[in-house]
């Protein structure tokens, strides 16, 4: 037995300086064993230390208790609070500070980087490693008790140390009534109460209960409510007080009812018994969004909960389904769940590109293909994956990319604060009010806030009092103005208690202009539903849009598992009803086949937006710019349907036929659709929109390849291939000799055969699906 200022960890010190001045290191070890508090000391010995902790409880944990029992200058920084500076000898930081101190100065003022828990394969501690390896510029430490540790030494090209385990004994008990049966939320309360009932029976000290989120939570303190015991919420939402006091142990027994915060990296004081959910909340990707479900953990996640009882003495677990229920053995990477909008735009600031990084695992094509899509509609970076000018200004808010992306797109002060606001009502993940269900309730917030906007009533949320009769989380209201400060702030905007006011119309035109697919209609028979031609949202519970809104501009959404496999329900829970006619004056809307009226220079055209007719604009052709309206008005397809499409084909077909040198004779010039409707409309001598009724479709018609041999050329070099299960579009790249195919839609995993296609000898044949590209062969 240790003694008791021992810990496992200590017989690695020696063997730890040594490997630590030949290369990067790995340190393995159980729950318990020391690593999150001795390593950090051990390191300080060589240089100055930056220690990554995935969560910010851990981050004040371990910092106010090292500084507690070390004489070095140890120091924190979280949002909104830190203590860092130039003598701080240890910094303890979150994924997100270490990231961007990384993209401003390189971390160059540190020598060795920990990373604490990577074996919860955060995409930002993942990201952060992947820079630093590209870097080599620091000594490098992953730690964790359930990381495969021989895998990421040779990934890091450094040594792999193990240590002994944690240093008490852990009971372990399966509370289910088959040895198969799998963690289920149902009933889960009343589980919970029973186990917290044995568990003050037959286990000393205070209990640990994990549970998926912020719901079950409620549940179970309500339902614990009747029992002598001082009840203790804990999740990432609480404040860095409430999280302070759930680490502080009081004269009552407590039951500290936790999400997976309290899974790694803390000593929770005088917990002997923890008592395991089995579940979890967290993202996976569903129909190409990412959506928040109800997952059962992992065998390493269960392991790792199970140490919280070990800490300090020996403890009780009690698990809440069967002993041989199947279970994943780790957690899949949150790279391989999630977007990667904001890795990839976190890779670019740090100088890289995010496809071109080595991580421990691979990442989506079809999710990195997506990201680049969305940061170029963003302009945050240009085409081959660099950060823009205003990349560099998203970069460092504190909030979602595309929120960020949303502030800085606004051109004026009052506008900007607004986006401010709003931003970083939505950014804490949590409602921050609860709409009444009262009359009394419902008669004053129309009094305080009449305009029926979920984004108008956040922002005001924000600068004014609730009135009585509302209800507001004072934690959360709190921390979204703090943030809002913190932004304003770097953004040289005024504080929030002098906020500047604004106009809404024209603050939601510009929105829409700055990002149009937030715009959404609504559904012709589905009035629950809206849509944008991408997308469809249901609207939330909550939210205040009223049904005579026809559309909304869709601030936030929130995703879960519909019914299908593939089927995702995607609840509108933030939304600015807009009327039709201002999203046609915000410039959204695509125009469709005009109707000449009986005056001969007026055109109507109807304008639709996701499946729906928006409204109609009427169109003055004068006579002396009718050619180029002429052909901007077949281009859309108002006039002459399909032509433009058709000039498009041929003329590409004669390019390649005439590089092939298949033309016999002087070739004619190539021309573009445009300049060859501009051209002939003047040789036909059109001098009045009047006089296109004079002109049949066939008068416009591009002649290149001789018509008795197109039809072979067609079958030779088609632009457009159907196979089984698989529609392809073709390209020919003559000077290379290459026919380029790109998947267009089909149910075919594997790409096509070269049997399939047509010959095509001497070409070589390549197939492009997202951003990935194969020979085909």
């Amino acid at each position: 037995m240790p003694t008791p200022n021992s810990l496992p960890i200590d017989a690695l010190y020696a063997e730890f300086h040594q490997a630590l001045t030949r290369s990067h290191l790995v340190v393995e070890s159980q729950t318990g064993s020391g690593k999150s508090t001795r390593l950090p000391l051990w390191a300080a010995e060589t240089g100055r230390v930056l220690v990554v902790e995935p969560r910010r409880v851990a981050c004040l944990a371990l910092s106010d208790y090292l500084n507690s029992q070390s004489e070095l200058i140890i120091g924190h920084a979280i949002r909104f609070e830190s203590t860092v500076d130039e003598q701080t000898q240890v910094a303890f930081v979150t994924p997100g500070v270490a990231l961007r101190w990384l993209s401003e100065t390189e971390l160059s003022d540190f020598d060795v980087v920990i990373i604490d828990e990577f074996h919860e394969r955060r995409w930002d501690t993942d990201l952060l490693l992947a820079l630093l390896k590209r870097q080599q510029k620091h000594k490098l430490i992953l730690t964790s008790a359930t990381i495969d540790g021989a895998r990421l030494a040779n990934y890091l090209g450094g040594e792999r140390l193990v240590a002994d385990g944690r240093q008490f004994d852990v009971a372990i008990s399966y509370l289910a009534q088959d040895s198969r049966q799998l963690a289920d939320v149902r009933g889960l309360e009343s589980r919970v109460k029973a186990a917290v009932e044995r568990a003050i029976d037959e286990t000393p000290g205070d209990i640990l209960v994990f549970l998926p989120g912020k719901k079950e939570i409620a549940q179970c303190q309500s339902q614990l409510k009747g029992l002598d015991l001082h009840l203790v919420p804990l999740h990432g939402g609480a404040s860095n007080e409430a999280q302070r006091a759930a680490l502080t142990q009081g004269s009552k027994r407590r039951v500290i009812l936790a999400t997976n915060v309290a899974e790694t990296s803390l000593t929770i004081p005088g917990v002997t018994c923890v008592i395991d959910s089995g579940l979890e909340r967290r993202t996976h990707q569903r129909n190409g969004r990412t959506v928040l479900g109800l997952h059962r953990i992992s065998s390493a996640s269960a392991a790792q909960r199970s140490g919280r009882a070990g800490r300090v003495q020996a403890g009780s677990c009690f698990r809440l389904w069967g002993q041989f229920a199947p279970m994943e053995a780790l957690t899949p990477p949150e790279m391989q769940r999630e977007e990667l909008v904001e890795p990839m735009l976190a890779a670019a600031c740090s100088g890289a590109v995010l496809s071109e990084l080595g991580f421990v695992d691979g990442l989506p094509e079809k999710s990195l293909a997506i990201a680049k899509d969305k940061l170029l509609q963003m302009q945050a970076i240009d085409e081959q994956g660099r950060v823009t000018e205003h990349g560099k200004a998203l970069y460092p808010l504190p909030i979602d990319t595309l929120f960020a992306h949303l502030i800085t797109a606004m051109t004026n002060q009052p506008h900007r604060e607004a986006m401010v606001d709003l931003a970083s009502a939505l950014s804490l993940g949590q409602r921050l009010w609860q709409p009444p269900s009262s009359a009394e309730g419902v008669e004053a917030l129309k009094q305080w806030q009449p305009l029926c906007c979920d984004a108008t009533t956040l922002i005001e949320l924000l600068r004014r009092p609730l009135p009585e009769a509302l209800i507001a989380d004072a934690m959360l209201l709190k921390e979204a103005r703090q943030l809002s400060d913190q932004i304003r702030a770097a953004l040289a905007l005024p504080q929030l208690s002098v906020a500047t006011p604004y106009q809404r119309k024209p603050w939601l035109r510009e929105v829409l202009s700055a990002q149009p697919d937030l715009a959404f209609v609504r559904r012709a028979k589905r009035r629950q539903a809206l849509g944008n031609g991408f997308s469809e949202v249901q609207l939330g519970r909550d939210s205040r849009l009223e049904d005579r809104a026809e559309a909304a501009v869709v601030f936030d959404q929130f995703a879960l598992p519909g019914k299908g496999v593939k089927q995702t329900l995607n609840l509108g829970t933030c939304l600015a009803p807009v009327t039709l006619a201002e999203l046609i004056d915000a410039g959204i809307g695509q125009a469709q086949p005009g109707e000449l009226q009986e005056d001969g220079a007026t055109l109507v055209i109807p304008l639709h937006y996701a499946g729906r007719e928006i409204g109609r604009v009427s169109e003055r052709l004068e006579n002396q710019n009718v050619i180029p309206l002429l052909v901007t008005a077949i281009k859309e397809e108002r006039i002459f349907p399909g032509l433009y499409a058709e000039l498009q084909q041929d003329i590409d077909a004669y390019q390649l036929w005439v590089n092939l040198g298949l033309c016999e004779e002087n070739p004619q010039p190539i021309s573009t659709p445009e300049a060859w409707l501009t051209t002939t409309l003047t040789d036909l001598g059109v001098l009045g929109f009047d006089d296109i009724e004079l002109i049949e479709p066939q008068d416009l018609k591009f002649v290149g390849i001789p018509y008795w041999q197109r039809s072979e050329f067609d079958e030779k070099y088609p632009r457009n291939l159907v196979l089984p299960e698989l529609k392809i579009r073709v390209q020919y790249l003559y000077r290379r000799k290459i026919v380029e195919l790109e998947y267009v839609s089909g149910t075919r995993k594997s790409g096509p055969k070269r049997w399939e296609l047509p010959r095509w000898n001497g070409w070589r044949v390549q197939y492009r699906k997202a951003s990935k590209v194969v020979v085909v062969s």
